[in-house]
């Protein structure tokens, strides 16, 4: 179930991109989970590398182990029903502002880094529970990918938690 979380998180919104709730089909919320999931894995990667606080460090982690998970998930439930995802303005969106946001923090260190990380999943993680609640559970067609997002939305829940967490100890 965690990974199957994860899928989403990465799904939604990243960077202000938009997940739209009129004619969303199914291959494009496959192609949202898989690009939403991977935009975290490549910002996790280099938080974890990069982070001077161990809290966002072991977050990063986490976060890559978990989205990674997911992809691997989602790609199976993806192939066993037969959906092969397809890109949309949407899943683009979130490749490209996945991308914007490593370029950003590639530029930071320390402390800027550490918080302006945790920040950026803090937001991210609310936009994917939003998307998720809005957008991707109204809009699945098939049951099974409807029920994938339903049982994996408490671990979004528990990822904005823990985000908020660390945000809160960052700023003491």
């Amino acid at each position: 179930m965690k990974s199957s979380v994860l899928v989403l998180a990465g799904s939604m919104v990243l960077s202000g991109a938009a997940v739209y709730a009129q004619g969303v089909t199914d291959p494009q919320i496959a192609a949202i989970v898989v690009t939403a999931n991977q935009v975290d894995i490549d910002a996790g990667k280099l938080a974890s590398s990069k982070a001077t606080s161990p809290e966002v460090k072991k977050f990063a982690q986490t976060m890559v182990n978990d989205h990674s998970g997911v992809n691997k998930d989602a790609t199976a439930l993806v192939t066993k029903l037969g959906v092969k995802p397809e890109a949309s303005d949407t899943s683009k969106s979130l490749a490209d502002g996945g991308e914007k946001n490593v370029a950003n923090l590639k530029t930071l260190k320390g402390k800027e880094f550490d918080k302006a990380y945790i920040d950026h999943e803090v937001a991210y993680h609310q936009a994917v529970l939003d998307a998720v609640d809005k957008t991707l559970i109204p809009g699945a067609q098939n049951a099974e990918l409807k029920a994938m997002l339903v049982k994996t939305r408490p671990a979004f829940v528990a990822h904005l938690e823990h985000a908020k967490h660390v945000q809160a100890d960052l700023a003491k």
